[in-house]
């Protein structure tokens, strides 16, 4: 878990935090097809030119939208993620060595997440326990004489997830289904940058309505949203 800092004003430019990105490095990404992932933040990524990166996120999104383009552009070297379906780009390179896939069933990623987050040793589930390719390589622990899997936690280099408003210190509220594994990704973060939409005063936030405690978050930058025009052309 991070440790609280004197800095309460976590706000920054994107530049600011671009240099816990380099070549090699971990990164956990937010959002479910691309919905609730940083996309201004991604860009960033993409221009600065990063590469052989290992991702860590829900999916492989599309190839122009979300961790898609990071894929599309060939600067992921390994994806964890439940799936990779609707990036037919990121099947292409799989089939040809040019990235390495580990999957994850979606509850399972969420849960490894969670854990990385929280700092346990891992979860035990049975998914996959009678399945030799999901269960090779990975560790087999009997409770009550029954066998589960060892699935172990994830964390990353840096995380950086998609909120709607946000404070000076990063307590952060997310816009519907946009909040998809935005929350437990700000957890397993060892730095965690938070791009939102909107950024109001500290105090300002009805505490009831914070999902994400700022004690996650290292630095909160502006997104400049999504032109979704260029998106889908």
């Amino acid at each position: 878990m991070k440790m609280v800092t004197d800095d309460y004003q976590k706000l920054k430019q994107v530049d600011d935090v671009l240099g816990r990105i380099d070549n090699q490095c971990s990164l956990m990404v937010g959002g479910f097809g691309g919905v609730g992932s940083p996309p201004t933040l991604i860009e960033a990524i993409l221009e600065k030119g990063v590469k052989d990166l290992t991702v860590i996120c829900n999916d492989a999104g599309f190839p122009t939208i979300g961790t898609g383009k990071l894929i599309s552009a060939g600067r992921v070297s390994k994806l964890i993620a439940s799936h990779i379906g609707s990036n037919p780009i990121a099947g292409k390179m799989m089939s040809e060595g040019k990235l390495e896939v580990e999957f994850s069933p979606q509850g399972t990623l969420a849960e490894r997440i969670r854990a990385g987050g929280l700092g346990i040793g891992g979860i035990l589930l049975d998914i996959g326990i009678d399945n030799e390719i999901v269960y090779k390589g990975k560790s087999i622990i009997h409770v009550d004489s029954k066998p589960y899997l060892l699935e172990t936690p994830l964390t990353a280099d840096v995380a950086i997830i998609y909120g709607k408003t946000a404070d000076s210190y990063g307590n952060l509220i997310y816009d519907k289904s946009a909040r998809n594994m935005n929350p437990l990704i700000a957890m397993a973060g060892h730095y965690t940058v938070a791009e939102v939409t909107d950024i109001v005063e500290l105090g300002t936030l009805d505490e009831e309505a914070i999902i994400t405690p700022g004690i996650f978050i290292n630095s909160v930058v502006k997104s400049k949203g999504i032109n979704w025009k260029w998106v889908w052309e």
